[in-house]
Formats: structure tokens, sequence, C-alpha cells
């Protein structure tokens, strides 16, 4: 009966070190390259320890160029962000649902296209904005409700995608769906952003 081969011990460390092949010290040193030390350690203790190291002595072929500092350009000044958006507050929406605080302009969006109503809601929204108003509705409309229409309420979606970009938040402060007396789902309270003096 024949012995079983012994099983080779693969913790102990191996004695002889296998030479990298050249395609293996490219994929090595491109590798080394991408890497970034968690610490920097001085100079000169670094050059110390890869002199002292007889392993790395076969490795170095010449030392690495140092590229020139650059200067940094400054980057072109930025326009300032728009101001973020800010829910109606709960005081002022009973005031308007209950007619206590006055709406102080109303425009109806019903059947414009989405280009047209784009550019009627801005205008409306600029001349509000320069005139002081503080509360206007914006009626969308429901959209269609019956049939299998996949454009139905577009405006109802669309308005306060729009009432959200930059441009329309220099005007806006903030804006919640209306009371049901003032058209509800196909309407929305918008406060206008007060002009600087």
């Amino acid at each position: 009966m024949k012995r079983p081969a012994p099983i080779p011990d693969l913790s102990a460390p191996s004695r002889r070190k296998r030479a990298l092949s050249e395609e293996e010290r490219a994929l090595w040193e491109s590798v080394a390259k991408q890497v970034k030390p968690l610490r920097k350690r001085p100079v000169a203790a670094k050059a110390h320890a890869v002199a002292s190291d007889p392993a790395t002595h076969h490795a170095i072929a010449k030392p690495i160029p140092v590229k020139p500092a650059t200067t940094v350009k400054a980057a072109p000044a930025q326009r300032p962000h728009a101001p973020p958006l800010a829910p109606i507050g709960r005081r002022e929406r009973a005031k308007l649902s209950r007619g206590r605080q006055e709406i102080d302009a109303r425009l109806d969006l019903h059947g414009m296209t989405q280009l047209r109503a784009h550019r009627v809601l801005f205008t409306f929204l600029q001349r509000a904005h320069s005139d002081g108003l503080t509360f206007v509705l914006v009626i969308t409309g429901k959209g269609k409700v019956g049939g299998l229409d996949s454009e139905r309420g577009v405006l109802r979606r669309q308005v306060p995608e729009w009432l959200s970009l930059p441009e329309f938040r220099s005007l806006v402060v903030g804006f919640e769906e209306a009371h049901i007396g003032h058209g509800g789902e196909g309407a929305l309270y918008v406060r206008v952003r007060r002009a600087r003096a």
C-alpha cells in the first residue's frame, strides 16, 4: 500500500524569492505611481530607508524627475447661487385658504403650451417681484381626467419643477398646493421674494 504524499506547509515562508518578469515589473511600477502615502515622512528619512533596504537596490534604475510647480489660475467669478426654496408657513397657508390673507395676483395657465406657459409664468413672477407683491395664485389645471392620454396634467407637473429652477428661485420664496377653494391640486400658492432696495 502506497503512502500519501506529504502535504506541503504553506505557512512557512519561502526560502527562495522569485524574480519579477518584465511584464510584472511594469505592472508594479504603474500601480506604485498611482499610490499615495497615508502620512508624509521627511524626505531624508525616505531616502535613508530606501538606501538601507538591500532588496530595493536592483529595482531603482534612476531617480524620478520632479515636475516644476505650476501656478494655479484663479477660477472665474461665479454667479451667486439662487437662494433655496422654503415652504409656506402653516399660519400663512391657513390665512390664504380662509381669505384672511389677500392673494395679490392670479395667473391662469389653462390651455397654454409648455413653452408659452413657461415664458408667461416667468414674466408674471418678474412683474410681481418688481411690484412688491407677496402672494400670487398660479392656476395650472388638473389636466384631463378621463382617457388614456399620457400627457395629461403636464403643466400641473411642470410648474413646480420650473419654480425650483435657479432663475425662478431668485423670484420665489416658496410654493404649495392651493386650498380646494382656490383650485386645490390644480393651483399653487406662490410666495414672491421681496425685491432688494
